[in-house]
């Protein structure tokens, strides 16, 4: 492909998809920087976090590994995505209603099913939209855009926290939540596909490239390990909690924005070296890196300067997951059986996140958070060295 088609990735498309992912994860993120303390103040343990947190992402990557398969047999697969978008934000702002820890579990239970039904849609409809050399830089500035709303969202918070209550916050994240729903209904241009999937769902799968098959088990066990970062909201709020629950609060939401103001500025330039040098290289690097933070929390001294450095580089490890993922997928999938592929990507990783997220929790509350980052670092660190065994250097034809 020329250097000109090259330059003309960023479409309205792509802007379209970048603003919807700004305006989801702003809404997101705003209710995700206060749920950890919700969620005590209602006497919840750290274990119900973590299974709130894993049993939705379990149940969405089902949802997510269907919405793949069933979009690769629809002509027109945006009014999925739209809808998922409208679920997720009406089931977040329920929140607010929420009486015990079930009540938000179910509502995040919904919240994530429209996740999963919008997610291997929209990034189908992304990687259709780019030329093949510039998908790197396309995803990452995709999620420069949905990061930006990570910042925004605890910002928002942090503001919100000094004059209302946790409740209203969760209602005002309905105004985000439906903007990206419309941003993606008016914005996003899809053609009519002319080539439609009839298979079924685990012939379809069956069919998978095998080296996509070696990449999604190297992407299962890294994600194993990889819990939900309101876990890093919660620890870092039990660690300051000396100086006063507002306090600590305030301290826990400016970390996790430090997080997400670092994750935003590196996912465009690691996109953009990811092309330039090789995908797989710098997501190995990554997950070693994700490895090494929590490693990092359980070694180094507990102090506000000390968590900062290591919420930064967490910021730094999550942009480079979420860009290079699903664009080194990008160059395993034909087109064809993209929107599988991408559903069982993100079903694994719902998974991963099932697993990580409540054995964390449960071995906090059990144990110890040091052992449980000490279980999800191992887990980070093997997942990065099976990436290199099981995904040597080749293309899609190979198979």
């Amino acid at each position: 492909m020329s250097d000109s088609s090259s330059r003309r990735w960023l479409s309205t498309t792509v802007v379209g998809i970048g603003l919807a992912s700004f305006f989801s994860d702003l809404s997101h993120e705003t209710a995700s920087a206060v749920l950890p303390m919700f969620l005590a103040g209602i006497g919840a343990a750290p274990a119900a976090l973590g299974i709130i947190e894993g049993v939705s992402d379990a149940i969405s990557s089902f949802v997510k590994l269907w919405a793949g398969w069933y979009s690769d047999r629809m002509r027109v697969r945006k009014p999925m995505a739209v809808f998922g978008y409208v679920l997720t934000g009406v089931a977040k702002a329920s929140f607010a209603l929420a009486m015990t820890w079930w009540h938000v579990l179910f509502g995040r239970t919904l919240a994530w099913i429209g996740r999963g039904l919008r997610g291997p849609v929209r990034d189908s409809i992304l990687t259709d939209a780019i030329p093949a050399e510039a998908r790197g830089r396309a995803f990452g500035f995709d999620r420069a855009l949905d990061t930006l709303g990570a910042v925004l969202g605890p910002v928002a918070a942090l503001w919100l926290m000094s004059s209302t209550s946790f409740r209203t916050i969760f209602l005002l994240t309905l105004i985000p939540g439906l903007a990206a729903a419309a941003v993606f209904q008016w914005v996003v241009r899809e053609p009519v596909r002319e080539i439609v999937s009839h298979d079924r769902l685990r012939f379809t799968l069956s069919g998978l490239p095998k080296r996509f098959k070696r990449y999604l088990g190297a992407v299962g066990i890294f994600g194993a390990g990889d819990f939900a970062p309101t876990l890093l909201i919660l620890y870092a709020a039990n660690v300051f909690s000396s100086a006063g629950i507002p306090n600590a609060a305030q301290r826990a939401v400016s970390l996790y924005i430090i997080y997400n103001v670092v994750y935003a500025l590196a996912s465009y330039p690691v996109g953009f070296l990811g092309d330039r040098f090789g995908k797989r290289w710098f997501l190995v690097g990554g997950y070693i890196l994700s490895s090494a933070v929590c490693v990092g929390f359980i070694l180094l001294p507990s102090g506000f300067g000390v968590f900062a450095v290591l919420f930064g580089f967490a910021g730094v490890a999550i942009a480079v997951q979420d860009s290079l993922e699903r664009a080194l997928a990008a160059d395993l999938l034909p087109s064809h059986v993209r929107g599988t592929g991408y559903g069982a990507l993100a079903g694994l990783n719902g998974i991963g996140d099932f697993i990580s997220s409540a054995f964390v929790g449960i071995i906090w509350t059990a144990s110890s958070v040091q052992a449980g980052f000490f279980f999800s670092a191992v887990l980070k660190c093997t997942g990065g060295l099976m990436l290199l065994i099981l995904v040597p250097r080749g293309t899609l034809q190979d198979d």
